[in-house]
């Protein structure tokens, strides 16, 4: 009966979109993508697709990455969230935290963060959001 105002009517060509930052571009700022997104360059910013993300051997990436499947073969300090698959290739270097359903580590990673897997990642999301919305015993000063 009621339909939310806000909410957004994506096209099969905004899902299908493949975009590439490539080698030796450097880009300041966050990027919000429904479609496949490739880095080979540098990013200092978020990183969010409802799609694939692909950090190539090349990629630096400074800030968060969020995406269906990442696949990183760079190197990126933040934090990593799929809500797929999460595939640390063997020339990763990950230092950050992972949150994800299913992960694949190749030999040769480097990975130096913690990590939230499966119905635990999805829990943790919700609790953390819970306790955004209750007030702090703290403030009573």
């Amino acid at each position: 009966m009621f339909k939310n105002q806000k909410e957004e009517k994506v096209s099969p060509e905004m899902l299908n979109s493949n975009n590439t930052i490539g080698k030796g571009t450097t880009f300041t700022g966050n990027i919000d993508t429904y479609g496949n997104i490739r880095i080979e360059g540098k990013i200092v910013g978020d990183i969010n697709s409802k799609s694939k993300i692909v950090i190539g051997p090349s990629a630096e990436i400074e800030g968060n990455v969020t995406g269906q499947f990442v696949e990183v073969e760079g190197s990126v300090r933040g934090t990593l969230k799929s809500t797929e698959q999460l595939t640390l290739k063997a020339t990763c270097k990950l230092v950050g935290d992972i949150e994800t359903s299913k992960l694949v580590v190749e030999s040769g990673a480097e990975f130096n963060g913690k990590c939230k897997m499966g119905k635990v990642a999805n829990m943790v999301a919700s609790t953390s959001e819970k306790r955004e919305n209750k007030p702090s015993l703290a403030s009573n000063s």
